[in-house]
């Protein structure tokens, strides 16, 4: 997917930014608009096509809520408001829909992101599978709080928020229709709270919450961002019993697998520990420092493994779950 945006989908515009502000060749969760020399306009777009609409821990409507907050949010900003436009199968149950928007205005109003816009269609049955939802997201960050991956230097840690392919494992099994053991569910969830607590205490650089392609996805967006190496633990990698012997029966990589509720933070290593503890009184109960940024090869991302070797953790190819977000 990236290699299409970037060879076939980038190189056909020509405007891709607004005076100084991110833009299209910066592939960030958000791209800004400057409102003069100390604010920025912060927007990001989304469509979600999940399959199934509705599965353990949440369904379209929440997962469309929580990923449109949350990719203004890693990029530093206050979340203020969304546009959403919603495409309907005709003859889809208008009680399964109100339970859709119903669980949307659930997370916009605790979270007091308003819906200012939009726009809703029906096509005809057996052009689309259910529903699908794009949303647009808006907020305002000081240019002082702007976090985006290039700000990223050596010696700085990496943290999650979280443990790792939740949201991922749940759908797969969601979709295969098997009984995992134990609590598997969506980790669906804005991270708002995270990421303003984090600036709180102050030396985050840059974050990314670890949707399509995971934690794996995220790390190399990072490490070729910087053009720095990071080098994680496994062991310091937190991740559910039940996730792990999931994805060690189908043979997945769970750092490959999505998240919808967890942040990674590449942070100042004298503030590491003070935003780990922070993160955990917040509610982040298995925040973690997983790793480091080094200098060495630009753009690589290595684990270190519990065996004692290393591994090259690459970006993701393929699909592993279809219709994942």
């Amino acid at each position: 997917m990236l290699e299409f945006i970037e060879n076939r989908i980038a190189p056909i515009f020509s405007l891709k930014r607004v005076m100084d502000g991110l833009g299209l060749p910066d592939m960030e969760d958000g791209s800004t608009i400057p409102l003069g020399d100390e604010k920025e306009v912060v927007i990001s777009i989304d469509s979600y096509t999940v399959k199934p609409l509705f599965f353990p821990g949440g369904n379209i409507g929440s997962l469309a809520a929580c990923g449109s907050i949350n990719d203004v949010a890693v990029m530093g900003a206050i979340p203020l408001a969304i546009l959403d436009a919603i495409v309907v199968e005709e003859g889809f149950e208008v009680e399964r829909l109100q339970e859709i928007l119903e669980s949307m205005e659930r997370v916009l109003r605790e979270e007091r992101v308003a819906l200012i816009g939009g726009d809703f269609k029906v096509v005809p049955k057996g052009e689309l599978d259910g529903v699908v939802i794009s949303t647009v997201s808006v907020g305002i960050v000081e240019r002082r709080n702007l976090l985006r991956a290039d700000q990223i230097k050596p010696g700085d840690k990496i943290i999650v928020s979280g443990t790792v392919g939740d949201h991922g494992a749940t759908i797969l099994a969601a979709q295969e229709g098997i009984s995992v053991a134990g609590n598997l569910k969506s980790d669906v969830a804005p991270v708002t709270k995270f990421v303003r607590r984090a600036l709180e205490i102050g030396g985050v650089r840059a974050a990314k919450d670890p949707t399509r392609g995971g934690l794996a996805m995220t790390l190399n967006d990072f490490a070729s961002s910087s053009k720095l190496t990071i080098i994680v633990e496994e062991e310091r990698i937190p991740i559910r019993e039940e996730v792990s012997s999931y994805c060690e029966m189908l043979g997945i990589d769970p750092l490959s697998l999505a998240n919808e509720g967890m942040v990674v933070m590449a942070v100042d290593p004298e503030r590491a520990d003070a935003i780990v503890d922070a993160l955990r009184e917040k509610g982040a109960r298995e925040a973690s420092i997983i790793g480091e940024v080094r200098k060495g090869r630009p753009g690589f991302v290595l684990m270190k493994t519990i065996a004692g070797g290393l591994r090259l953790i690459e970006r993701p190819a393929g699909e592993i779950v279809p219709r994942i977000c």
